[in-house]
């Protein structure tokens, strides 16, 4: 009897969690297009929405007309349900956002770094200011916020608390859940940004529909994360996708990790710019940071042939990096992100003919390279998304401890997709 009812609350838990995600990822859709999309019968979906709706998780959003019977209702999630923060731990800022549980932005704020080397310290700090900011601009409760996802530069080693290293940094097993939870409640969801942004575009963006995929981010520095059939590849210790620091050229330009000829001393947005300040004789690059320097250099390169040869190598090397990404992981889809990613979308079609003349021939004709969808807030959503993926996977149960189911389980071990 025992097993049965146990049984049972299984089934049912996982039906629910089917139900919310479907609604969360394509609603608003009527009951009837649940019934199609997760092959759960008729009498089961009914019950399961009857019970979101009843708690507060799905409201209905309008009716649908109909070839004669009744019409249907169009279900959403309710966006006042709860509110998530996502934070985007750069190398040149940190940027906190607050999101509604139908993921709608209400807020933002950012705080300039310094200098590369940033104390870990001050971004906790930052991180702690940025979430009073934006729940105090949204009015929103402390005890309405879900909890904080936060994408970091480098390894992120999940255990009972996250553990950051990052070379470029400087960061050696930095505790950075440790010292930002003593500032908060609120249950912390921390993991590499370029592994955010690739679960933000699986959830919204380029990624959909896509079960084989890589995301590719260029900022001041590298990164990638690879989704092989649904689920975010790791690693043994989480480190998988620091595409960065795979050998371009052995020998080649030193990078700040310590190594030479990594493909981020070449594309990254701090090398680009290194490479055409050495273009210009050593002159500095007009503009008071990396954003505005690497928009000066695509705007000279109307005028300027040391600014196209700058650009035009950057396609190629970048190009050849993502050929070695679709030799080795056979993606369906390589959709290239970051901030100086989307700023140098202008290159696709030579990082596409550069990609093709270096990949190999079949697996470069399955692939298609293309743009996020998400802009430069796409790290910041996808790090929204980590405790929203935590509720989803317990079918819209809040958890009664929260910093205790906060570190339940790493964040990330679920299907990219949005599938619990």
């Amino acid at each position: 009897m025992e097993l049965a009812r146990a049984t049972n609350r299984g089934v049912r838990m996982r039906n629910r969690s089917a139900l919310l995600s479907k609604v969360l990822l394509d609603g608003p859709l009527t009951r009837q297009d649940l019934v199609r999309g997760t092959g759960l019968s008729q009498p089961a979906v009914s019950n399961v929405v009857g019970d979101l709706i009843d708690e507060g998780l799905v409201v209905e959003a309008g009716a649908v007309g109909s070839d004669g019977g009744r019409p249907g209702m169009m279900l959403r999630v309710a966006p006042r349900f709860a509110f998530v923060v996502g934070v985007d731990v750069g190398e040149t800022r940190v940027r906190v956002e607050l999101f509604d549980f139908a993921m709608t932005p209400l807020a933002g704020v950012a705080y300039p770094l310094a200098s590369r080397r940033t104390e870990p310290a001050e971004v906790a700090g930052h991180v702690l200011a940025g979430i009073d900011a934006v729940t105090a601009r949204a009015g929103v409760a402390a005890d309405e916020v879900l909890g904080a996802g936060i994408g970091v530069s480098g390894v992120v080693e999940q255990g009972r608390e996250a553990v950051v290293h990052a070379q470029s940094l400087g960061w050696d097993r930095v505790p950075l859940e440790r010292l930002i939870a003593a500032g908060t409640d609120l249950p912390l969801h921390i993991d590499n940004g370029a592994k955010t942004l690739g679960q933000a575009e699986m959830w919204f963006g380029a990624g959909r529909g896509a079960r084989h995929a890589v995301f590719a981010l260029v900022g001041s520095g590298v990164g990638a994360a690879v989704v092989t059939d649904g689920v975010t590849y790791r690693g043994a210790s989480s480190s998988a996708g620091e595409w960065g620091h795979t050998t371009l050229l052995y020998g080649g330009r030193p990078c700040r990790c310590g190594a030479r000829g990594c493909l981020e001393a070449y594309v990254g947005a701090s090398a680009v710019l290194d490479r055409y300040r050495e273009a210009r004789g050593g002159r500095p690059v007009p503009g008071g940071d990396e954003e505005s320097q690497l928009a000066a250099l695509i705007d000279a390169a109307d005028d300027s042939a040391a600014a196209r040869r700058v650009l035009t190598e950057t396609a190629e090397y970048l190009g050849a990096g993502v050929a070695n990404l679709i030799n080795l992981f056979n993606p369906e889809r390589v959709v290239l992100g970051g901030w100086a990613g989307m700023a140098l979308g202008d290159l696709l079609p030579a990082v596409r003919e550069a990609a093709g003349r270096q990949a190999l021939r079949q697996p470069y004709e399955q692939a298609s390279i293309e743009l996020g969808l998400l802009g430069v807030d796409a790290v910041a959503l996808g790090a929204a998304t980590l405790p929203i993926a935590r509720l989803l996977t317990a079918g819209g149960l809040r958890p009664v401890d929260r910093r205790v189911a906060g570190r339940a389980e790493p964040p990330g071990r679920r299907p990219a997709s949005g599938t619990p």
